[in-house]
């Protein structure tokens, strides 16, 4: 049997994770990215250079959203009672 090498996860599973993380009980939480941009030249040599941004990911988090959407979840139904503790996750093999 081939094992997985990578694990994908959606945005709603990664919030759910989280919620139960921080035990956070009530109100709708969804994810957020937080992103850093910074400059530089690049190119195969002095000739070729052209400038360019490089986005890093600095931050994920949680973060608690007025209405649903595909980032939230609902953190009363997250720890329902009966509520599986499984996050089904997609399976990725190479």
């Amino acid at each position: 049997m081939v094992e997985p090498s990578q694990f994908i996860f959606s945005y709603k599973e990664l919030a759910e994770m989280m919620v139960k993380h921080t035990a956070v009980k009530e109100g709708l939480w969804g994810i957020f990215v937080k992103f850093g941009i910074a400059a530089s030249n690049v190119g195969e040599n002095d000739q070729s250079l052209r400038p360019a941004a490089i986005v890093s990911v600095l931050e994920v988090g949680l973060q608690k959203f007025d209405k649903p959407s595909n980032l939230t979840v609902d953190a009363a139904e997250v720890h329902a009672p009966g509520k599986s503790g499984a996050v089904r996750r997609k399976k990725v093999t190479a």
